[in-house]
């Protein structure tokens, strides 16, 4: 799974449709937890990573919103900023 970026420890991946499912979603990593991320409405569809990580992602997911869904319908990876 390609990465995009890392930031405070997370590391944030994406997998190519049709491997994957709709809808369009990121897969945040922090340490032993995992948590797949809905790009248009910033939701955590499934994991288990702890609410301040989840917070991080949500503020990254809403820099880059636009981006990520361009690379999920093109199907075309790039490394985008980390959150600072």
């Amino acid at each position: 799974m390609p990465e995009i970026t890392r930031f405070y420890g997370i590391v944030i991946k994406m997998f190519f449709k049709p491997k994957e499912h709709e809808p369009s979603h990121i897969h945040a990593l922090y340490g032993e937890y995992m948590g797949e991320f809905n790009i248009s409405t910033f939701d955590m569809i499934q994991g288990d990573l702890p609410p301040k990580a989840q917070e991080l992602v949500r503020e990254w997911l809403q820099l880059y919103k636009d981006e990520l869904q361009i690379m999920w319908q093109s199907q075309t990876i790039h490394k985008l900023p980390p959150l600072k």
